[in-house]
């Protein structure tokens, strides 16, 4: 994948405590030489600034390489609409959107917001889908 093709927003976040998420993190560990990670966002985007750096350090922690990661960066139009590589296909109406397959199937999607962190809603998501 080229720079042009990254996030900055999934820069890992150097300050992020790994210690406060054992649990999540373990349940990608887990899983993780079997799972697709395609993440919608806008380094416009200040939902995307504010959370998809903590799951980039998650992500990191987890050993998920950069083979299983796809960025797909997302441009707003003039009426709020998002363009950008997938949007269509996937659905792409709010960001971030990351989507989680396993054996090319979607088994989770965190959009936009949650009441937790993008790491927590997914690893509960992926336990549920596989355990």
């Amino acid at each position: 994948m080229s720079d042009s093709e990254r996030l900055e927003t999934m820069e890992p976040n150097p300050v992020w405590v790994e210690d406060a998420y054992t649990d999540s993190v373990d349940v990608l560990k887990r899983y993780s030489d079997d799972l697709i990670f395609k993440i919608w966002g806008g380094d416009w985007c200040k939902d995307c600034r504010a959370q998809l750096p903590d799951f980039g350090a998650a992500l990191d922690a987890a050993g998920i390489p950069d083979t299983q990661i796809y960025h797909y960066p997302v441009e707003k139009e003039d009426d709020g609409s998002k363009t950008g590589e997938a949007v269509e296909a996937y659905g792409i109406e709010y960001i971030p959107t990351v989507v989680v397959e396993h054996d090319g199937e979607e088994i989770a999607r965190f959009v936009e917001e949650e009441p937790v962190p993008i790491l927590v809603y997914l690893a509960d998501e992926i336990g549920a889908a596989l355990e």
